[in-house]
């Protein structure tokens, strides 16, 4: 089985036409040709699907409920299998925009991922670097700051590295 994959950054100044397709004035043989966007794959991956305008975000939602694009009079079908994978970012961030409910309910599955806690983040860790050898060392950080850095890795259980796994831990490891 083969297929196209495709990925769209959505930002406040992404147009409708950046994610359905353009007609695009040929002067050799005086005709527009129509460029296809990105949706004409058969995975597409919205990034940040929020933090587009609304209007752009419902071109898109259109294309996921018709399976189709008319751009200019001329309707285009996108590929059969067509699916969207889309991220979001929380509305407490600026620069976003709430999906509507109706736009929501266009989406099969939805998925919250937080933090991981600290013991996950030790483990996320130790199962990145098993048999690699790659060791960690730590260094001062502040909160939102990242600590984690080569030496001595995996630690031992209640070592003092063990704290520097956390990318928010604020402190000094040996």
């Amino acid at each position: 089985m083969s297929g196209a994959v495709r990925r769209v950054q959505f930002t406040p100044d992404l147009l409708p036409s950046d994610v359905t397709g353009v007609q695009i004035w040929d002067a050799g043989s005086r005709t527009f040709e129509f460029h296809e966007g990105p949706v004409f794959a058969n995975i597409v991956l919205i990034d940040e699907i929020n933090r587009a305008s609304p209007k752009t975000q419902s071109a898109l939602l259109e294309v996921m409920e018709e399976r189709r694009v008319t751009v200019d009079s001329t309707t285009y079908q996108v590929p059969r299998p067509f699916m969207v994978i889309a991220t979001q970012n929380p509305v407490e961030h600026g620069g976003t925009y709430e999906l509507p409910e109706a736009q929501i309910d266009r989406f099969m599955i939805r998925s919250a991922v937080g933090y991981p806690d600290h013991a996950a983040e030790v483990e996320i860790l130790a199962a990145g670097t098993r048999g690699t050898g790659t060791r960690y060392r730590c260094r001062p950080g502040g909160p939102g700051k990242s600590t984690a850095a080569r030496r001595h890795w995996p630690p031992a259980a209640g070592s003092p590295s063990t704290a520097c796994a956390s990318t928010n831990a604020a402190t000094t490891c040996g």
